[in-house]
């Protein structure tokens, strides 16, 4: 039987249909969401138990904001690491070895004390953060013309595992008898992924290419828009690590009770699965590129901030929406990433320095916000810089979503 190529263009990239690639992209499909969902349940998990692991430690507050900052440098430390990884192992096994590393890590920080608990959670982090960077050039490599669904697809997954996290950590805690148990759960789902991914690999689909990212190349150090992406990101990022740190706490000074602050930020969090799933694809395929859908975010974001500021009591739910839609901008960073960028080499290269340096920029947003709020004695001047933030944000977005490559 005669099978045809066929050849799909987006934004100058070239696909190659081969027979047995739709069986392997449906494959490697399912590994890419299997992963992204272990992507925030070790870092959202915590904060439900948080106050029964200090109880049970006997560990201080400082102890508590080292463990909660942990992630964020990882984030920076080892993201700047991906793509050397990548070079030398092939983008397979760099990803298969930051699964390993998140399960190992889940497993060691419930087997003893304290100091046990930061090292299995840098190792744990540490294993995310590689895979936050390589998984954009697996979907620009993979899925080159499927890149807006793709990414939507996996962000929906990152977000809702991050849900989950915060939502069934507690349960699972009640049910086998402690904070050690309900958080090294995780680690199965971190096993599982790790055996989709293997398999994916071996496949004959759209596996991941290890020369693409293993080919040496320039930096991009010096190439303005790869920094102007930079930017972006970290904004969008010091926004986000701020708010999940400390808008709950917000709403309850504005008179909403706990449980119900829980829940509105839980929302803010559920709010990005639909706009990882429409709008990313959407703002893919714009021929305008995808500065509007990220200036309309951006909009939406400090409209919900301006209003925590000046009327937090009037409408709680109201701001949260808004708010969550703005944090929503992250499904579009990421598109961002793999479209400015015409190789999977690249694509390593903008996503490592990117989400590297953003995130060593985004570790200052929870520190910063509370630092002001202790100084001001209130509210209103840390959302003020938050609002100062966003502007620019939106600024160098729309400067990142014009349809050109570093």
């Amino acid at each position: 039987m005669r099978v045809e190529n066929r050849e799909l263009e987006l934004d100058g990239a070239v696909e190659v249909r081969t027979p047995g690639v739709v069986a392997g992209g449906a494959l490697l499909a399912v590994a890419v969401v299997l992963t992204a969902l272990n992507l925030r349940p070790a870092i959202t998990g915590v904060g439900p138990m948080l106050a029964e692991m200090r109880a049970d430690l006997g560990t201080s507050g400082v102890w508590a904001g080292v463990l909660t900052t942990l992630p964020t440098l990882c984030f920076a430390g080892a993201g700047l690491a991906a793509p050397l990884l990548a070079r030398r192992a092939g983008i397979g096994a760099a990803i298969a070895i930051a699964l390993g590393a998140l399960a190992a890590g889940l497993l060691l920080r419930v087997v003893d004390g304290p100091a046990v608990v930061l090292g299995g959670t840098l190792v744990a982090t540490a294993g995310i953060a590689l895979i936050n960077v390589l998984i954009p050039v697996v979907i620009k490599d993979s899925f080159p013309a499927r890149i807006g669904v793709m990414t939507g697809v996996y962000t929906a997954a990152l977000q809702g595992g991050g849900a989950l996290g915060s939502a069934v950590t507690p349960q699972l805690g009640d049910a086998f008898g402690g904070w050690r148990p309900a958080l090294g759960s995780w680690a199965v789902l971190a096993v599982v992924a790790l055996l989709a991914w293997i398999l994916a690999a071996r496949g004959t689909g759209r596996a991941p290419r290890p020369a693409d990212v293993a080919a040496g190349g320039r930096s991009l150090l010096r190439n303005r828009l790869a920094w102007i992406v930079t930017v972006f990101f970290g904004l969008q990022a010091f926004y986000a690590y701020a708010a999940m740190g400390w808008f709950p706490q917000v709403l309850m000074d504005a008179g909403v009770p706990r449980d119900d602050a829980g829940l509105l930020f839980g929302l803010v969090s559920l709010i990005a699965v639909p706009i990882s799933l429409f709008i990313a694809p959407m703002a893919a395929r714009a021929r305008g590129g995808q500065g509007p859908w990220i200036v309309g975010l951006g909009v939406f974001g400090f409209a919900g901030t301006t209003g925590l500021m000046l009327a937090p009591s009037w409408s709680p739910l109201l701001w949260s929406i808004l708010v969550g839609l703005g944090m929503s901008v992250f499904s579009l960073a990421l598109t961002v990433i793999a479209l400015r960028a015409r190789t999977g080499a690249d694509t390593a290269r903008l996503s490592g320095m990117a989400q590297g340096f953003g995130y060593l920029f985004a570790a200052l947003g929870p520190f910063l916000f509370g630092l002001l709020h202790d100084l001001a004695a209130g509210w209103t001047v840390p959302l003020a810089m938050l609002l100062g933030l966003l502007v620019v944000q939106v600024v160098f977005g729309a400067l990142a979503g014009r349809r050109r490559f570093v």
